[in-house]
């Protein structure tokens, strides 16, 4: 049995598992995954807890807690690791200090940081970045007091008790030894991340600007060897229109994108290990609507709108329709006459057309679903454009020719001119909405008061909010019973994380995978939260009370749905 163990509730689907130590929740980590209980969908391992995301519908937290209390404990020697062997150069602009810190010259750093065995623990920040766990203890460094704006790719570097390596510049504080020009993500090799929990990882001075890898077998040891130097990830471009090439009978041109034009389908899920959030769609409900009113399958990648006010010239005949945010939606034929669409229908499409939105109205995001779907380029088999960690389609910028499927190879038949709705009463800046909450797993962090704070006060909607997350401002900020941070552990869309100055952030579908400040609670309606706009009020509730808009019940027009928390 596994002994030691805290369970905290991360949301209604996530359970948090809190181990002693570091080593431990690689144990745990190793154990879960041989384990396979049924109902559990991902893990997401960290430094001191391994957050498990489970289908309801299967398991529930309680039966979870008992099968993982009665797992055999499993060592962290495994006959199938894998092992990476990084080749340095050793000049970072941080070596003499770390020397320094560590009562150290510098050539004793270099060296024992090459006799060190070094293995991933956990992934987070960014894809492929790896916190390597060595076994000398004498590397225990801060981190830098003032950040870096940048930090290179390729950065080797030091912080707490991890080694790690940047995959892409990026802004960080962690103190800088070295540089590699190994390859730590690339979507061309299986897997993509060079660093995935549980690989072993060694470090040499650099002769030459390679990277070996070894695994127990051959099949996959041919697949990882010799990867070569690349630039940073960058967003996947679509299908766009280029001199001399023919255009598709069916596609559409982006003539204004508006605030923010993506390519959205259902996300990534399964890829945490590898420092890969889900992303996806920000309202999934209103996709899958738009989906089915015009016949694909709900998985199908369709065009998620902020704000409104995209346009777009069709070629090609074809069925769309528009859910989420509450718009205008008008079509203008190639002969000049104008239609008007509602919300939640299905309508035609024909070569010449142009589909306007108009600015939304209540809630900020509106979804376009078009029959045949969107054909792109995809990352770890997803269409979904990831804005944090800069995977998938770019955003859609004007003259950029988007190829759609052909309507008849979508999976079903639909009325062309009607579907079955898709309506929610959303709130508009100034309005106040109840929505309900699961505290946890960080609530004991604060006091009660903090507590009675988050559920008494109102809560507003600021203009700093994007996909990662929606700044919320309150009178009083939240009390903390503990101070500093936590070692970093996964967190969840819809989580309300705390940072110092006590006013909540609400994680939307493109938020880091672990951080380090503590989470009070989470959302239950993710759809929802996708759809407030700035200037929104919010009242956190923490039952299934009614949700309300301005004292006014409005329970059968609120989607609940049952895949929210991702």
């Amino acid at each position: 049995m596994i002994d030691n163990l805290d369970f905290h509730t991360a949301s209604r689907r996530h359970l948090l598992v809190e181990c002693p130590d570091l080593v431990a929740t690689m144990h745990l980590h190793q154990a879960l995954e041989a384990a396979e209980l049924d109902g559990i969908e991902e893990l997401i391992p960290a430094a001191r807890t391994v957050l498990i995301r489970f289908d309801p519908a299967r398991t529930s937290a309680p039966v979870l807690e008992d099968r993982i209390r009665r797992l055999e404990h499993t060592g962290a020697d495994s006959t199938e690791s894998r092992e990476v062997t990084i080749d340095v150069v050793y000049d970072g602009e941080d070596l003499a200090e770390v020397a320094e810190l560590l009562s150290l010259s510098t050539a004793e750093v270099v060296a024992r940081h090459q006799r060190a065995t070094w293995q991933v623990a956990f992934s987070g920040f960014a894809p492929g970045f790896g916190y390597l766990a060595g076994d000398d203890p004498i590397f225990n460094v801060p981190r830098r007091s003032s950040p870096r704006t940048r930090v290179p790719v390729g950065a080797v570097a030091l912080a707490g008790e991890f080694t790690g390596v940047y995959p892409r510049a990026s802004p960080g504080g962690w103190q800088l030894i070295g540089r590699t020009d190994a390859t730590l993500w690339d979507l061309d090799r299986q897997p993509p991340a060079l660093f995935v929990p549980g690989t072993t990882v060694k470090f040499r001075e650099a002769k030459r600007e390679s990277v070996t890898v070894a695994e127990t077998s051959a099949e996959s040891s041919s697949s990882q060897k010799g990867a070569p130097a690349q630039p940073e990830p960058s967003p996947q471009p679509v299908s766009s229109s280029q001199p001399g090439k023919v255009a598709s009978a069916h596609a559409f041109t982006v003539i204004r994108p508006g605030l923010q034009l993506l390519i959205q389908d259902l996300g990534r899920p399964g890829f945490a290990a590898m420092g890969v959030s889900s992303a996806g769609a920000a309202d999934r409900s209103a996709l899958r609507a738009a989906n089915r009113l015009v016949g694909n399958a709900e998985t199908t990648a369709g065009l998620e709108s902020v704000g409104g006010g995209a346009k777009l010239a069709i070629a090609g005949d074809g069925v769309a329709a528009v859910t989420g945010a509450h718009s205008t939606i008008t079509v203008t034929s190639a002969g000049g006459t104008v239609y008007r669409h509602h919300l939640g229908e299905a309508f035609s499409l024909e070569d010449g057309d142009e589909l306007e939105l108009g600015a939304a109205e209540r809630g900020t995001r509106v979804y376009v679903a078009i029959r045949g779907g969107i054909e792109t380029e995809t990352a770890l088999g997803s269409a979904s454009a990831d804005t944090l960690a800069h995977l998938g389609p770019a955003h859609l910028e004007p003259d950029t020719t988007v190829t759609l499927g052909r309507p008849e190879s979508a999976p079903q038949l639909v009325d062309p001119v009607r579907g079955s709705g898709h309506e929610r009463h959303l709130p508009t800046p100034g309005e106040t909405i109840e929505m309900s909450v699961t505290l946890g797993p960080r609530d004991d962090w604060f006091t009660s008061a903090g507590i009675e704070t988050l559920l008494g006060q109102e809560w507003t909607v600021t203009h700093e909010s994007d996909r990662v997350g929606l700044r919320l401002d309150g009178e009083v900020p939240l009390e903390r019973s503990r101070t500093g941070e936590l070692p970093s552990e996964g967190a969840v869309t819809g989580a309300l994380q705390v940072p110092p100055n006590g006013q909540p952030v609400l994680f939307g579908p493109d938020h880091p995978l672990t951080g380090g400040y503590p989470i009070i609670a989470s959302v239950d309606d993710t759809d929802l939260a996708a759809q407030l706009a700035p200037g929104v009020i919010i009242r956190f509730v923490t039952d299934d009370s009614p949700v309300t808009v301005d004292g006014a019940t409005t329970t059968d027009h609120i989607h609940h749905s049952p895949e929210n928390g991702h």
